[in-house]
Parts: structure tokens; C-alpha cells; sequence
């Protein structure tokens, strides 16, 4: 397809969104929806891809980040005077896509059979059409028998008219010197005043060009994001598009409706995801693993048979066969190699930690490298911060933390060492030493007052 562009409007504030993002820089499964349309765009083999941008115009030309060329319409007349925009970037005959930038439902699938309908046919200009039973907002497609008529718009049709349930998708495929000379010839006299692109049909049409269409199976592909409620809509389906997939891959997930994942996440063969799950961003699961019930994941990574319970991680790296939970908080910077233990309500940042070491409850580890196999006792605390600066700790192989430490970086513990319960560590502890730091207990018989009886 090296001579198939897309065209892609992006430039639509989405007034009915109520934000202060451009419409397409909403999220859906966790990606923008024009991420959404231009990865569909990719998979369908085209090289090359103009966006057309106006409100918002920095934020999705930053977001996008040299994805797309950017084509700046500045002001919004219409679909019509949008495509005009892209003219002066296309050259040659080429085979021309216009998509919308708020359809992240289209299939690549899809997207190749339309352009496969339209060579086949010969045709100027193939319309995407889909069959809604509830077809209000969409232009209906007019036919004469099986042959386009024209299209027309929602508050242009008659009431006739909007009985029909056959709807335009508002992509499209087209041959470029059609397309080009038909914009040259559209006009405004329409109820919104704007450039129609849907007035390039009746153009091709009187002028006896070959104009088909070609319906999807799907109308769910068809949906335009024009609200918070349709995008709720849209992350539904999308949701289940994901799960079925994994499903089918090998993963057992136990509860779908109370499962979500991502579409950048990766699941192994042999995953488990229990019920009330969220795996976002670019997790990845590694075979037998078990995460949940009621875990948030984003970003990490998590080894072979792992489990991981009743956790909130972000930027976490879990090695293999770890138990990690319940009510664990693994915060950006965590590395735990294979067979670590964090318990319940065990706060981890920016920590090191070696295989099978353990930190089994009650604990604040931060900025913090523990050596193997090393235990680290109930309520120990790693004092990292000053009041200005962040400072480390190393704990050593083999090291025994005992309950209610309180570790002062900067700070290390050697290899072998013990800490006394409840003491407060300042100083360096050198290998395979005893440590207590306590005040002395004072006893006072008799103090108890008759007046606290």
C-alpha cells in the first residue's frame, strides 16, 4: 500500500465532552483515542499518515510525537474545508483514506477491506457504511435500489429520511484527482454553513464517477466519541475486544466484568487474574503467575509464577516466583528478584531487593538495597529523608532486622548482622554483628496514684 495515505480529522473541540482536552486526546483502555486510530492506521499497512489539527493543536502535536504529519486547520469550516487543508501534502495519484480522529473502534480488518472493495470496484470514491438501530446524528446513505444516491447529514434530512438505519461512518476511500478536483466544487449552502465533505458524493455522482459503499459487519466500529457517555460506551467494548483476547490466548481471568486491562498490557500462557483487577499501561505477566483479587498494576513487570494479592504497584519490577500481599504498595523504582516476600501493609520506593529476602509486614522501605535472603522484621522503618535530601540504605546477606527498627541513612547493615527489636540504628554495623540501641528501662514501683483509681 505504498501509495495509500490517510487523512485524519483531529481538529474538532468536542463540545460535548465538557473538557479542556481536545476531544481526541481523551483516553480509551488507556491510550488517546487518536493513538487508538492511528495504531488501527499502521496495521493496515499505510506509511503515511496526515493529522488535522486545530483546537488543541499542541497538545496532540506533542502527543503524537512525529507519528503523523501535522496539518493545521485554522479555522474549523467543515469536514470539507478540513480535507482541503491535507491538499497541498498530497502529490501524484494516490489512494487517499479519510478517517475521523474520535472512531477508535475501526478494525485494521476492516479498514484493508474497504480499501480492497474500492480497487476492486474501480471506484472514485467508497463510503464505510454500518446499519444502527438507533441511528440519530449519523448522515443516512440514500440509495436508489443498491446504488448511492447521496448522503445527508442529520439536520438536513427529511423525516423520511431519518428512518433510515443505514449510516454513514464518515471514513472513506478515495481516488486522489477525484477527490481533489470534487473539494475544488464544494460550497456552503447546507443548515450548518460549513464545507460538507459529504457534498464530494453528489459531485462525483453528477459528474458520472463511481461512487459504492461498503458496510461493515460490526456497527459498533462505526461509533464517533462525542461525549463522556459514548465513551464510556466505547471503553466497554474495547474492554471486552481485550479480555476475549487473552482468553483466547491462554489466560484465565475468573471475573470479566470486574477485570481491566489495558491494550498495551501483555499476558503470558497460565496467567491468572482474579476478580476487581486492574493491569494498565505496559505490564507484563509471565506465565503462571496469579495477580488479584483487587490489585492495580501499572507498568510493572512480573515473573513466572508470582502472586500478587490485594497489592497497588506502579513501575515495580517482580521477579520470579515472589508472594507479594495483601495491602502491599510497590511504589516506582521497586526491583525484587526471584522468591521475595512483601507482606501485608509493606511500603516499598526505589528499593533493590535480592532473592528471597523478606519483609514480611508492617514496614517502610525506601531508597533501600537488601542483600539475599535477608528478614527484615515487623514495623522496621528506613529513615531516608532529612527534611531536604533523600539518603540510602544497604542492608547485607543474610542480615536479621529486628521488629520495630528504625534504620537512619545513610546506613548500612552487614552481611550476617542482627538488630535488636525496637532500636533506632545510626551508625554503620559491621558484618555478622549484634546491634541494640535502646534506652535503658526504668522502673518506678508504687507510682500509681489513688486519685486514678
Amino acid at each position: 500500500m505504498s501509495n495509500l495515505v490517510a487523512v485524519i480529522m483531529a481538529a474538532g473541540k468536542g463540545t460535548r465532552m465538557k473538557s479542556k482536552l481536545p476531544k481526541v486526546m481523551h483516553s480509551l483502555a488507556g491510550k488517546t483515542l487518536i493513538e487508538h486510530v492511528l495504531d488501527m492506521v499502521g496495521q493496515a499497512g499505510v506509511k503515511r499518515s496526515l493529522v488535522i489539527v486545530g483546537h488543541g493543536r499542541e497538545v496532540i502535536e506533542a502527543h503524537i510525537n512525529k507519528r503523523a504529519e501535522i496539518v493545521v486547520q485554522t479555522e474549523q469550516l467543515g469536514t470539507g474545508h478540513a480535507v482541503m487543508q491535507a491538499l497541498p501534502y498530497l502529490e501524484g495519484e494516490q489512494t487517499i483514506l479519510v478517517l475521523s480522529g474520535d472512531q477508535p473502534l475501526l478494525k485494521s480488518e476492516t479498514l484493508n477491506a474497504l480499501v480492497e472493495s474500492h480497487q476492486i470496484q474501480g471506484a472514485s470514491a467508497t463510503v464505510l457504511t454500518a446499519y444502527m438501530d438507533q441511528p440519530f446524528g449519523y448522515g443516512r446513505i440514500v440509495k436508489e435500489g443498491e446504488n448511492l444516491s447521496k448522503i445527508v447529514e442529520e439536520k438536513d434530512a427529511t423525516p423520511e429520511q431519518r428512518n433510515i438505519i443505514e449510516i454513514n461512518t464518515g471514513t472513506y476511500c478515495f481516488k486522489g484527482s477525484a477527490l481533489k478536483e470534487a473539494l475544488r466544487k464544494i460550497t456552503t449552502e447546507n443548515a450548518q454553513g460549513e464545507y460538507y465533505l459529504t457534498e464530494v458524493f453528489d459531485i462525483l455522482l453528477k459528474h458520472g464517477e463511481k461512487v459504492v459503499t461498503y458496510c461493515t459487519a460490526n456497527s459498533h466500529e462505526a461509533l464517533g466519541i462525542n461525549s463522556r457517555g459514548q465513551l464510556a460506551e466505547a471503553e466497554g467494548i474495547v474492554r471486552k475486544r481485550i479480555l476475549e483476547h487473552w482468553m483466547a490466548e491462554g489466560v484465565t481471568i475468573v471475573d470479566p466484568a470486574s477485570t481491566f486491562i489495558d491494550t498495551e498490557v501483555v499476558l503470558a500462557q497460565d496467567v491468572t487474574i482474579l476478580p476487581f483487577t486492574r493491569l494498565s499501561g505496559k505490564t507484563r505477566i509471565e506465565e503462571d503467575a496469579v495477580i488479584g483479587p483487587q490489585t492495580s498494576m501499572d507498568n510493572c513487570i512480573v515473573g513466572c509464577g508470582s502472586e500478587v494479592t490485594y497489592t497497588v504497584a506502579k513501575e515495580a519490577l517482580i521477579g520470579e516466583r515472589c508472594h507479594i500481599g495483601p495491602f502491599s504498595y510497590l511504589r516506582p523504582g521497586t526491583k525484587l528478584e526471584a522468591e521475595v516476600k512483601v507482606g501485608d501493609f509493606v511500603e516499598i520506593k526505589n528499593s533493590w531487593i535480592e532473592t528471597g529476602a523478606k519483609v514480611p509486614h508492617l514496614s517502610y522501605i525506601g531508597d533501600t538495597h537488601i542483600g539475599k535472603s535477608a528478614n527484615i522484621g515487623a514495623g522496621t522503618i528506613t529513615c531516608n529523608y532529612d527534611g531536604v535530601k533523600k539518603h540510602p540504605t544497604k542492608i547485607g546477606a543474610h542480615a536479621f532486622i529486628g521488629s520495630n527498627t528504625n534504620l537512619v541513612a545513610p546506613l548500612e547493615i552487614g552481611d550476617y548482622a542482627v538488630t535488636g527489636a525496637g532500636s533506632t540504628i545510626t551508625k554503620n554495623v559491621p558484618e555478622k554483628a549484634l546491634v541494640v540501641e535502646r534506652g535503658q528501662q526504668m522502673v518506678k514501683e508504687h507510682w500509681h496514684r489513688e486519685k486514678m483509681k
